[in-house]
């Protein structure tokens, strides 16, 4: 097990399952994460929009990248998403696989 200071796991969610898989192959596409998972199933959630409860059918993306291809990542969901405010939430890996994460490093740079 090797600490994952540089690699981060980033969460998206779509509205629709196209929309999420056109996103999670041109991130790839651009080696802006090495890999993306598409959850097929659709979750339910529950947000305040605009002063209004919400509630929406999503399909959630998960992200693997690293600190330092974040800021691309971010800005190429925002243009590829619908949403005029998409989520993107990044986490730190705290630890993981040292052969997975050296493979995720290569895979962006």
């Amino acid at each position: 097990m090797k600490a994952g200071r540089r690699s981060r796991v980033v969460l998206v969610t779509c509205g629709t399952l196209s929309e999420g898989r056109k996103i999670a192959r041109r991130v790839v596409q651009k080696r802006l994460a090495a890999c993306v998972n598409v959850l097929r199933s659709p979750l339910s959630s529950y947000y305040i929009w605009k002063g209004k409860l919400e509630a929406a059918r999503e399909y959630l993306l998960v992200m693997k990248t690293t600190r330092n291809r974040l800021a691309e990542l971010e800005k190429e969901v925002k243009r590829l998403h619908s949403y005029e405010v998409p989520e993107f939430i990044a986490l730190p890996v705290a630890a993981g696989s040292k052969d997975y994460l050296a493979w995720l490093e290569s895979s962006v740079r």
